[in-house]
């Protein structure tokens, strides 16, 4: 395996003021490298079409709850959400929670551990002490696991794992073209950024048709 890029053309520092240009030149201090240069673009467009992906994944994610919801409370196959508080199981509904969690148990337990919790602080574990590397099998088992246990009436929101996997796609694509730890910490962001704002979207398009079917309601009927 090809060793990790430890330097880059992009930089964390603040650019130097115009103004002492002059002053440096006299005290021959060498000049510093352009804050935005092809490297720093390659970074941009890289963000950019990660940022594409996660939002498909957080798509995928959100229907594949629904999906597991439909399946576990009425037997049918369906990715639209539903509650699941229509259901005729009877008492036997408490049983649908408790066999997801042990799904989700076995795949902790033999598939990786970093599927437990809710997300978004082991996002941040991962920036802060692994240099924003995300196990590759994480972007697989954090989603599937999530629609899991959210679709079989675990007490969760899709927020965390999204954000989580969204990081996770842009960790591997930086660990994929081997880019430094500053910039992998860039597609990281870009990637749980891209999936949460496609969650908002997705909940505010939800809020509107619930403001126009209660407007409608009252409207009169001739």
């Amino acid at each position: 395996m090809p060793s990790e890029i430890v330097s880059g053309q992009t930089t964390e520092g603040l650019p130097v003021a115009p103004s002492l240009g002059p002053s440096l030149s006299e005290a021959r201090v060498p000049p510093e490298r352009a804050l935005v240069d092809g490297r720093v673009v390659y970074i941009c467009v890289l963000s950019i079409l990660i940022a594409g992906a996660a939002g498909f994944v957080a798509q995928a994610l959100t229907r594949l709850i629904g999906l597991v919801t439909n399946l576990s409370f009425y037997g049918t196959i369906s990715t639209v959400f539903t509650s699941p508080a229509a259901n005729r199981l009877g008492p036997l509904v408490v049983l649908v929670p408790i066999a997801g969690a042990v799904v989700v148990g076995l795949m902790a337990r033999y598939g990786s551990a970093a599927i437990r919790g809710h997300g978004i602080p082991e996002a941040m574990e991962q920036v802060l002490l692994n240099k924003s590397r995300i196990p590759a099998r994480i972007t697989l088992l954090k989603p599937v696991s999530a629609a899991i246990s959210i679709g079989t009436g675990g007490p969760f929101g899709a927020e965390g794992p999204i954000i989580a996997t969204g990081g996770a796609v842009g960790s591997l694509v930086g660990q994929l073209l081997h880019t430094t730890a500053v910039e992998r910490k860039t597609l990281l962001a870009a990637g749980a950024a891209a999936g949460m704002d496609l969650l908002a979207a997705h909940r505010r398009r939800l809020d509107e048709t619930h403001v126009t079917e209660q407007n409608l309601s009252w409207w009169p009927r001739g």
